[in-house]
This record gives C-alpha cells, sequence and structure tokens, in this order.
C-alpha cells in the first residue's frame, strides 16, 4: 500500500471522529455530550473541542430500524504563538454533521447497515458555500452476539467506508473486533481505537487504550503563507492512555479518558490539500470525558 493511501486512510478514519467512533454511535448511542483538550507542550497554544450528539431510532420493521440524527463539534483553536497570519481566522471550527441510516437484520445472523452523513466542516466566518460541504457514507456488516449466553461474547463489524475528504475516488474497508473474554476483561481491536477493558464490577471499568482523533475542515477566509494560500485545516492525533468509565444506569455511562499524543500533526493546506504549514506539533497531554445515553 502506497505512502499517500496510507495517510488517506488515517484521515478517513480521523474525520468523523473516527469510522468506529461513528458507526458504534449510529448503532448504540442516542445521545452524547463529550469535552476534548489538548494543550500544546513548551508552548501557549491549545485545542479543545465541545461535542454533541443525538440519535433517534424509528422502528421500521420487527427488526428494521431508520436513524435520524446530528452531531455538532465546536474546536477552539487558541494559538498564542507568534504565527504569520491572522490567528483570528481560525479561531474556531464548527462541523456539523446529518446522520442518515437505514439497519435491519437478515435471516442469518448478521445485521447490515447503511449511512449517509452530509457534514458541514468549516470556520464559518462568512457565507456558507459548497467548499465547506463534505459527504460522508458506509455500508457495514455487523454479526453482534453480546447478549447471547455463548462463554465469550463478541460483536464484528465488517464494512465499507467513503469519504469525500479522504482524497482517494473509492470506498476504504472496514474492519473493527470486539471480545468479552471473561467477567473481568474484554477487548475490541480495530481503527480508530483499540483497548483492553478491565471490569471491576457492573458499574466501574478501567481500560487501557490507543486510537486516534481529529478533524479536516474549511477556511472560508483564505490567508497567504509563505506566498502561498490557505484553504483548508486539518490535525491528526494518535493517542495513547487510560479511560475510566462508570455506569450509572445500563444505558447512562459518564467516562473519561487521559492519555499523551504520540503523534500531533496541526496542518494548514491549500486547495489541492497540499501541506502549507505546519503549527505546533508538539506532543502533549489528551484528555477526553463525557456522558452518554446508550441502547
Amino acid at each position: 500500500m502506497s505512502l499517500h493511501l496510507l495517510k488517506c486512510y488515517a484521515i478517513l478514519a480521523l474525520l468523523a471522529i473516527g469510522c468506529v467512533h461513528t458507526v458504534s454511535a449510529q448503532l448504540t448511542d442516542l445521545a452524547r455530550l463529550e469535552y476534548s483538550f489538548i494543550p500544546s507542550t513548551r508552548s501557549e497554544d491549545q485545542y479543545t473541542r465541545l461535542r454533541a450528539l443525538i440519535n433517534y431510532p424509528i422502528q421500521v420493521d420487527d427488526k428494521d430500524y431508520f436513524i435520524i440524527g446530528g452531531e455538532y463539534n465546536r474546536i477552539i483553536l487558541n494559538l498564542e504563538d507568534n504565527y504569520p497570519f491572522n490567528v483570528g481566522l481560525l479561531e474556531q471550527i464548527h462541523i456539523i454533521d446529518l446522520n442518515l441510516a437505514y439497519t435491519f437484520k437478515s435471516d442469518s445472523k448478521w445485521r447490515f447497515g447503511f449511512k449517509i452523513n452530509p457534514r458541514i466542516a468549516s470556520t464559518l466566518t462568512k457565507t456558507l458555500t459548497f467548499d465547506d460541504v463534505f459527504l460522508n457514507g458506509g455500508a457495514y456488516m455487523v454479526k453482534d452476539r453480546t447478549d447471547s449466553d455463548i462463554k465469550r461474547p463478541y460483536r464484528l463489524i465488517l464494512g465499507l467506508t467513503y469519504n469525500t475528504t479522504a482524497g482517494v475516488p473509492f470506498p476504504l474497508p472496514f474492519i473493527s473486533y470486539y471480545r468479552r473474554i471473561n467477567e473481568k476483561w474484554s477487548f475490541n481491536a480495530g481503527v480508530p481505537k483499540s483497548n483492553v477493558k478491565h471490569f471491576f464490577n457492573y458499574k466501574n471499568m478501567l481500560q487501557v487504550f490507543a486510537g486516534l482523533d481529529g478533524y479536516f475542515a474549511h477556511v472560508q477566509e483564505p490567508t497567504i503563507v509563505n506566498g502561498r494560500s490557505i484553504d483548508n485545516i486539518s490535525l491528526s492525533v494518535a493517542v495513547g492512555g487510560i479511560g475510566y468509565e462508570y455506569c450509572f444506569t445500563k444505558n447512562l455511562v459518564a467516562y473519561s479518558y487521559i492519555g499523551y499524543t504520540f503523534r500531533l500533526n496541526n496542518v494548514l493546506r491549500n486547495d489541492a490539500r497540499d501541506e502549507v504549514f505546519r503549527l505546533n506539533n508538539l506532543n502533549a497531554f489528551y484528555l477526553r470525558t463525557g456522558i452518554k445515553f446508550k441502547i
């Protein structure tokens, strides 16, 4: 696989704040409120993200559902270092998703799902244009045995994802595998997040995780840096750490992840999405916390 394709696949995983995250949310999360924070090392720069999500499943048939929902991310960039451009143009980035999905159970043990995910990702400092609009989508097969009485319950998700900002004109493969080993341990292997969980009891869980995060958005008021125009901004983060979950009820869960980035790439790009200028890319502390209501 070429280096360009690997980069494209990483961007794809990051854009929806992760393909696994998006699929999981559309299948199980009805509501979510979340806060993320990355302070830059040896710098005054800071990255903050506020996220809200809501999904509403509409039962079509006995085992078929149409899901409609929305997600809003506000990215706040506090760029305090000296940069050769007006940092005020990048102070806030808005990512607005419309989630449309349909899922049905086949005669076999597989559940199938299809989703269309129109997105606005932009600084929104001017009137909305087509450059601010992107289109994501995917098709998935889910084999879920987590509610069964088998010794080691599992969930396998296979699929194809398509994203207009990934840089490749064809769908890319997707896979995620979850296994409950016993009453105390489980693991999830996939992209953009993998973890190993330890269950103290049915309310308290601790995990070790590694994952990807980030975004891609259009800059509505282009500026010139080093003689080249800035039209887009992207952030890609690879992070590892520990996480804690507390279940108030079976459906209501609070969570917190603390870690450290081992790759942070914050880049200003031109209209062709070529790299023009790198912002502070020093690795840093990472925090993500929130509360969710799930099926």
